[in-house]
C-alpha cells in the first residue's frame, strides 16, 4: 500500500516513511491510496468475536499489505488487553465507554499500536534515536507518553498548553521522565500544534534528529481508532440494535470522527454522524456556510476539544472527493451540534439525576448532540464517552456535587513529580532548545 499527501504535492511513501515522517513534505496528511472493503458476512461475524479478534481483522484490512499478519496479530494483543462496552443508557441511547486503557482515555489505543508499529519498523529496518513530537489539549499527552515510556530508540516530547488541561491529565505526562519531556508552552493547544508542524518544515530541525509525530495527524495513530467502531457494532448487532446506528463523536481534532468515517468506507452501516462540539465550532460553521475558517481556539470545560484549526477536516474533505459534490455528500453524512459550558453542565446534571451516569465534559457533548438530533423510528443511537470521569474530578464533582473515585492508575500517577520545562510559543525559542538536546 502507498499513502499520498491531502496536499497532493509530494511522492506517495510506505507506510514505514508515513509512520515515521507523519507528515508529508507538502505539508499535507497521509491517506492510503486505497481503503479495502470488508466483505458483509465478516462484518456479521463481529457480533461473536472480542474486541481483540475484531481488531485483527480491521488491522489486516488497513496495514497487511506492509507488516505480517502474524506480527500485526501480535501488536494488537500488545495494543488492547483492555475492552470498549457498550453501556445502555435509556430508550436507544448508547454510551460506547472508551476509557478502559491504561490512561483511561480513547487515545489509548491508537498511542499503544503506534509505539508498537513504530518499534517493529525501528528494529526491522535499523533506524535509530527517533524523536516524537506530540501537541496535546489534555489526553493525546497522557496516551502518547505511556504508550512510548520506556521504547528504546524512541524520546517523546509532549508540547503542552499551559493551565488549559486538567491537573490529572498533566501528572500523567509530566510525572513520568525516562524518554518522555513534557514541555509546557505559553500558548493554546493550537500554538502547540503549529510548532510540532513547523518543526517537520525545517530543514535544519530534520536533519538534526528523525522526527515524527504522535498527534493524529499520524496515519498510525488515528486509524486504529476504526477498531472502536466495529467493536461497538458487534456488540450492538448482538442486542439486534445495529440496524439503524447513528454514532455521536466529541470532536477537537476530528481524528476520531476520521477514524469512523474510515471505518463506514470499509463497509460498516453506520447510517450517518454527528460531530458534537464544544465553542470550538469551526466545523459546524462549515456545516452551514461551506466555507473553512479556522480561529483561535477558546478555553471550556471539555478541554481535550479546544481546537480551532482541526488538522484532519483535510482527511474529510479528501475522503469526500470522490463524489460531484462534495459539500453536500459530507452534510448528508455528518450534521453538528455546538454547547457552551452551561449546556455541558446542565446536560452533566441531568443525566446524573435521571440515570445514575457520570459523563465527562467531553461525552456529555456527545451525549446532547444525540438527544438533540431527535433519533428517528428504529435509529439506534451511539455516543462516545472519551475519558473517565476521574480525570476532571475538580470540574465533576463541582458541577454534580459529587466526590468521584479517583482509580488506582490515576491516583499512582498523582504521586509523582511534575517535571516539565516551561517554553514560550515562539517557533525559534523551541528549535532552540530542541537543537541543544
Amino acid at each position: 500500500m502507498k499513502y499520498y499527501s491531502t496536499n497532493k504535492e509530494a511522492p506517495l511513501a510506505s507506510l514505514k516513511r508515513a509512520v515515521i515522517k507523519g507528515l508529508a513534505g507538502d505539508k499535507g496528511l497521509y491517506m492510503p491510496e486505497n481503503i479495502d472493503l470488508l466483505k458483509d458476512f465478516v462484518i456479521g461475524e463481529m457480533k461473536d468475536m472480542s474486541f481483540q479478534e475484531i481488531a485483527c481483522v480491521v488491522a489486516r484490512a488497513l496495514f497487511g499489505d506492509d507488516v505480517n499478519g502474524d506480527t500485526l496479530d501480535q501488536i494488537i494483543i500488545d495494543t488492547l488487553p483492555f475492552d470498549t462496552p457498550v453501556v445502555p443508557l435509556h430508550d436507544n441511547i448508547y454510551s460506547l465507554e472508551l476509557f478502559h486503557g491504561p490512561t483511561l482515555a480513547f487515545k489509548d489505543v491508537g498511542a499503544r499500536f503506534m509505539a508498537r508499529l513504530l518499534g517493529y519498523f525501528i528494529d526491522k529496518e535499523g533506524v535509530k534515536d527517533v524523536n516524537v513530537l506530540v501537541a496535546t489539549s489534555g489526553d493525546t499527552g497522557s496516551a502518547v507518553a505511556n504508550g512510548f515510556l520506556g521504547v528504546e530508540g524512541i524520546k517523546v516530547y509532549v508540547l503542552y498548553p499551559k493551565g488549559k488541561v486538567s491537573a490529572i491529565q498533566e501528572c500523567q505526562f509530566t510525572t513520568l521522565g525516562q524518554n518522555i519531556t513534557a514541555l509546557e508552552i505559553e500558548g493554546t493547544f493550537d500554538d502547540c500544534q503549529a510548532l510540532v508542524k513547523a518543526a517537520f518544515m525545517d530543514e535544519e530541525m530534520n536533519e538534526h534528529s528523525k522526527l515524527t509525530s504522535a498527534n493524529s495527524i499520524n496515519i498510525a495513530r488515528f486509524l486504529p481508532q476504526a477498531f472502536y467502531y466495529f467493536h461497538a457494532y458487534g456488540q450492538l448487532d448482538k442486542k439486534g440494535k445495529a440496524d439503524k446506528l447513528v454514532v455521536s463523536v466529541p470532536s477537537g481534532n476530528f481524528g476520531n470522527l476520521t477514524a469512523g468515517l474510515f471505518a463506514y468506507w470499509m463497509g460498516l452501516p453506520i447510517r450517518r454522524f454527528i460531530a458534537a462540539n464544544n465553542l470550538n465550532d469551526v466545523f459546524l460553521d462549515y456545516l452551514k456556510t461551506g466555507m473553512y475558517t479556522p480561529r483561535p481556539s477558546v478555553a471550556t470545560l471539555a478541554n481535550a476539544m479546544d481546537v480551532g484549526n482541526p488538522s484532519n477536516f483535510a482527511r474529510i474533505i479528501d475522503l469526500f472527493s470522490i463524489y460531484p459534490h462534495p459539500y453536500a455528500a459530507i452534510r448528508k453524512r455528518i450534521s453538528g451540534y455546538r454547547y457552551t459550558d452551561e449546556d455541558i453542565a446542565a446536560t452533566m446534571r441531568q443525566v446524573y439525576r435521571q440515570y445514575g451516569y457520570v459523563l465527562d465534559p467531553h461525552g456529555a457533548c456527545g451525549y446532547q448532540a444525540l438527544a438533540d438530533n431527535k433519533l428517528t423510528e428504529g435509529e439506534t443511537g451511539l455516543f462516545l464517552e472519551t475519558a473517565h470521569p476521574a480525570k476532571f474530578k475538580n470540574t465533576v464533582d463541582e458541577i454534580l456535587g459529587t466526590d468521584i473515585v479517583i482509580p488506582a492508575r490515576l491516583r499512582a500517577f498523582m504521586e509523582g513529580e511534575k517535571q516539565s520545562i516551561p517554553l514560550g510559543k515562539d517557533f525559534a525559542g523551541f528549535k532552540n532548545f530542541f537543537l541543544q538536546q
